[in-house]
């Protein structure tokens, strides 16, 4: 935002439960036992759930993730306090003290979820005793903790988003947003960019709720290979929806204007759904790697307990990582150039916008890029090299053949997503043109998950056969409605 003559809020202070010296030793002592007993109490109890056998039943998994996320959940504020207390400060930096917040809020709102999926346990467990163990079936577990991370994550993002900027507006009173220029200036484009991108969206939408609608519908489809698929779907429909929509937006209403807190939003989201896909990507040739190289062990490895934690610490991985990029951004200001030549909100292009100083964003993408982006794709690297090998041992041709199809539209999607996506970032190294740079990005932030559900569905005959029985199934449903409209 705006700052010209600005105060700056750089950091808080925490008074403590009193501000009496003579009682700080007891009331450190006192935390610091309770906080010990909390962390060596739960770990016992994660140990024990772990190592025993008797004790895996969802009772005591859900009783596990409660106890790692009261470790976590005092562990955000004590050894603050523990901190403070030893070195008689008070102070907390405008930076921890939203990340304080953030954590706070996301670790007791799953206390909270967590609490609510026991009770309905037991409620299971006293009231459908025979059908306790098909109910309370692995997958369920596994998804109602991945839901409780996924609404406690987003509701603590917003709510630590809706907090004003750390620098004060001063006397820039005139500042709305800042603009995205889009993919062209010139007027007579916009119905024509309108249309293709409105048409692309849609396709990717229907295309890719069609892959999940066939998945969660036909029996034969629940194996990890289609789960993980589902799971890329719905966040390639989130990724595309992050962007586009607002692009559309604007272009319809001839505005260009995008506020400073939808800025930080979108840029949020596309680093976590663009990171998402990263880690879904090398999770699914991960699989692809255990069905080749230990085909029969496929089933026992790949059990539906480790598919739900991979695409659990995927969303965990790519919500923190996005966090805080999103925080260092926050700390930027912005004085006199608000004109952002994309059509979204950019991590990079906001960066070169700022007029303070940016080193610490630099180290921090430059570090991201490296790990969060390059550890997957050596990954992916690494298992297409066993699998390749492993195929080669294989005697008969049709054998060969047989499995090396099934990694063709996963090493499609991947040669197109990473394909796009360093062609981009390497041709922005060698152009200086902003809008060559947004109109090559358009490749991986929509073209790419228009095309994945096509990659998938043209070369696999399961997803054909649930297509078709989809379309069947929905037809015979539009015919009977008509049917009925018809008597009445």
């Amino acid at each position: 935002m705006g700052r010209g003559n600005d105060t700056r809020t750089s950091e808080f202070v925490l008074l403590g439960l009193t501000e009496e010296p003579a009682l700080q030793p007891l009331i450190f002592g006192l935390f610091l036992s309770m906080y010990l007993i909390t962390v060596l109490g739960n770990l016992l109890i994660i140990l024990a759930v772990s190592s025993d056998s008797h004790l895996h039943t969802p009772m005591y998994f859900f009783l596990s993730n409660l106890s790692l996320v009261d470790i976590c959940f005092t562990s955000t504020t004590i050894p603050k306090m523990l901190w403070n207390i030893q070195i008689q400060s008070k102070v907390i930096t405008y930076e921890g003290c939203i990340t304080q917040m953030y954590f706070f809020l996301l670790f007791a709102g799953l206390d909270v979820f967590l609490l609510t999926v026991m009770a309905y346990d037991r409620f299971v467990a006293i009231c459908h005793p025979l059908h306790y163990t098909v109910i309370m079936n692995p997958r369920l577990c596994g998804l109602l903790i991945l839901v409780s991370w996924i609404v406690c994550i987003l509701n603590s993002l917003l709510e630590s988003l809706v907090l004003p900027p750390p620098h004060g507006p001063g006397n820039l009173t005139g500042f709305s947003g800042f603009l995205l220029l889009g993919l062209s200036e010139k007027s007579e484009l916009q119905p024509l960019i309108f249309g293709l991108f409105l048409s692309m969206y849609l396709i990717t939408v229907l295309g890719n709720m069609l892959i999940i609608l066939a998945v969660s519908s036909d029996s034969h489809l629940h194996t990890p290979m289609y789960f993980f698929l589902s799971n890329l779907s719905l966040v390639d429909i989130c990724f595309t929806s992050t962007t586009v929509p607002k692009m559309l937006w604007n272009i319809q209403t001839q505005s260009k204007v995008i506020t400073y807190e939808g800025c930080i939003t979108q840029m949020y989201f596309f680093i976590f759904f663009a990171g998402l896909d990263d880690f879904l990507l090398a999770v699914m040739a991960y699989d692809r790697y255990v069905a080749i190289c230990h085909p029969l062990h496929y089933m026992v490895i790949m059990n539906s307990r480790l598919c739900g934690l991979l695409v659990l610490m995927s969303w965990i991985m790519s919500a923190l990582n996005s966090l805080v990029q999103t925080l260092i951004v926050l700390q930027l200001s912005f004085c006199t150039d608000f004109e952002i030549p994309h059509y979204f909100c950019e991590i990079k292009q906001m960066v070169q916008l700022a007029c303070s100083d940016t080193s610490l964003n630099t180290m921090v993408m430059y570090f991201v890029a490296v790990l969060l982006g390059g550890g997957p794709l050596v990954g992916i690297i690494y298992s297409y090299s066993k699998i390749v090998s492993s195929i080669c041992g294989i005697p008969s041709a049709q054998g060969k053949y047989k499995a090396f199809s099934t990694c063709v539209s996963h090493l499609s999607v991947v040669s197109l997503f990473y394909g796009t996506f360093l062609g981009v970032y390497l041709s922005s190294a060698a152009t200086q043109s902003s809008y060559s740079n947004g109109t090559a990005s358009v490749m991986y932030t929509v073209v790419t998950p228009m095309l994945n559900p096509f990659i998938y569905s043209l070369r696999n005959n399961d997803i054909k056969r649930a297509l078709k029985r989809l379309v069947g199934m929905a037809a015979v449903k539009v015919l009977i409605v008509l049917g009925l409209k018809k008597y009445t």
